[in-house]
């Protein structure tokens, strides 16, 4: 169960749960009731965020040359207790955030299954040998750890996506600050307790809570900080490039995700796909599926029934296994999902159904359908990160790809389709970093690359072996044992 009553959240710092020098604390308080206080928190701030760094930049030396495969372990216990206190912490998420208990449980199940992936890469860390153009001469390449590494990381995910960055850092060697969203730092909390549990040392793994300039930026600009993966708006990925200076950033900054249906899909299949991928955790995931691109020889079909099945879903506590959806993150999300459903109204698109908050407590929104939407209109071009969906009408499948492909975003993407050929050339021509055949756009696994183009992010990308890539430096090595001087490309 959730906690009985508000917790008091602190710091961790070099081992230690700690306050901060502000002496200030701010509060988190229960989407589904705001009346109900979740916790009172430390107020990071600068000084805060350099001890952090400190401890971390400490305690490199000793973890960098602790064995691999022992740093692995640590992850492989840390996924056993994730795995002993699962319904714990999806009670936790639920209340914290918002979501539907059932997706709290795949949430924890997200981040055990990141633990034990990556504790395996505790033997791998594979670099790779090539023969040398060389007599007498190795030639290889191997992984070493970053340095101090700071991961900031959003609420939507409280748990799972603090696993993609955590896990991965650490098993390669690296210390870390980690920097929690302010919406959900009682499951941040939670998840530094089991990893320093299972036996992550004093100083490996700190934790500061605050504002995202006063500890974010103080992290993002530490130059003894060498990495830096950042996880949530676009605007705050381009000001952490424009402070980072010269170190290896990562950034996964959202996107404007659609799914195409084509005359020839199973329509069941598709309506069942699009209601998961539009209002799964209330439209809050940066792989929403935001936009429905319809051939216009379903369109009629199509969005009669998806708006019939919005209409009847039922708001709710996460912690009530009769909801459907949960409340959004906080009052200015609730907001924001009012202003694009007016914006849309404005710019002359048809609505369906939604479009205004209920009168209760809590940061509810209703799913809201939008037919009749031309590319260009906002709500098809604008993340709005809530349960807000355009339904945009196409002839073809060129037109399809064109339409979605029209937004500054490329994270991922969906066809259905019985045709063969049609899902192959929207594979090769859609741009996105992930595309799902009769699939919704959301449902990542860990041991596949998660990522995307254009505004999405900068290239990098997390989970899988790109999680390895992303937490290392490669290293080349030659070991020349001819005994004598030899010149590359001179002596050859």
């Amino acid at each position: 169960m959730a906690p009985k009553k508000p917790v008091h959240g602190k710091l961790f710092i070099n081992g230690k749960w700690v306050g901060s020098h502000s002496g200030k604390t701010f509060e988190r308080r229960n989407p589904a009731n705001p009346k109900e206080l979740v916790g009172a928190f430390e107020l990071g701030g600068k000084e805060d965020a350099k001890q952090a760094v400190d401890a971390a930049e400490d305690a490199f030396e000793e973890w960098s040359d602790t064995p691999a495969p022992k740093r692995g372990e640590i992850l492989f216990s840390a996924a056993q207790i994730l795995k002993e206190r699962k319904e714990e912490l999806a009670r936790i998420i639920s209340w914290e955030m918002g979501k539907p208990i059932v997706e709290g449980r795949g949430d924890v199940q997200e981040a055990i299954d990141t633990c034990e992936y990556f504790g395996g890469e505790g033997r791998r860390l594979l670099g790779h040998t090539t023969p040398s153009e060389l007599k007498s001469k190795f030639c290889a390449t191997i992984r070493r750890p970053v340095g101090v590494v700071g991961c900031i990381t959003p609420w939507n995910f409280p748990v799972a996506i603090p696993s993609w960055k955590l896990a991965p850092a650490l098993v390669c060697g690296n210390t870390v600050v980690f920097k929690p969203a302010s919406d959900t730092p009682l499951c941040a909390t939670k998840f530094v307790e089991i990893l320093t549990g299972a036996g992550v040392p004093p100083g490996v793994l700190n934790m500061v809570t605050g504002p995202g300039e006063a500890v974010g930026m103080s992290i993002v600009r530490n130059k003894k900080v060498l990495g830096v993966s950042f996880t949530g708006n676009r605007d705050t990925g381009r000001a952490i490039l424009e402070n980072a200076g010269v170190k290896k950033v990562g950034l996964e900054l959202g996107g404007k995700n659609a799914v195409i249906i084509m005359p020839d899909a199973d329509m069941s299949l598709a309506l069942d796909g699009c209601m998961w991928g539009a209002f799964g955790t209330t439209g809050q995931r940066c792989t929403a599926a935001s936009r429905i691109i319809l051939h216009e020889k379903v369109k009629q079909q199509f969005e009669k029934h998806f708006a019939d099945r919005a209409s009847k879903f039922r708001l709710g506590p996460g912690t009530d296994p009769r909801t459907h959806m949960g409340p959004l993150v906080n009052r200015a999300a609730q907001e924001k999902s009012e202003k694009y459903s007016q914006i849309g109204q404005d710019e002359g698109a048809k609505l369906l159904t939604g479009g205004r908050k209920p009168a209760r407590e809590g940061w509810f929104f209703p799913p809201t359908v939008f037919t009749n939407v031309d590319i260009g209109m906002r709500i098809a071009q604008e993340e709005i990160f809530g349960p807000v969906v355009s339904l945009v009408p196409v002839s073809s499948l060129n037109e399809a790809i064109e339409a979605c492909n029209s937004v500054e975003y490329g994270l991922s993407s969906s066809i259905f389709t019985r045709d063969i050929n049609a899902a192959f050339r929207a594979i090769e021509k859609i741009e996105a970093g992930i595309t799902y055949v009769n699939s919704a756009t959301i449902g990542a696994e860990i041991h596949l690359p998660f990522g995307g183009v254009k505004q999405t992010g900068n290239g990098t990308r997390e989970a899988g072996i790109e999680g390895i890539n992303e937490f290392t430096e490669t290293k080349t090595v030659y070991v020349d044992y001819s005994g004598k001087f030899q010149r590359a490309q001179i002596d050859g």
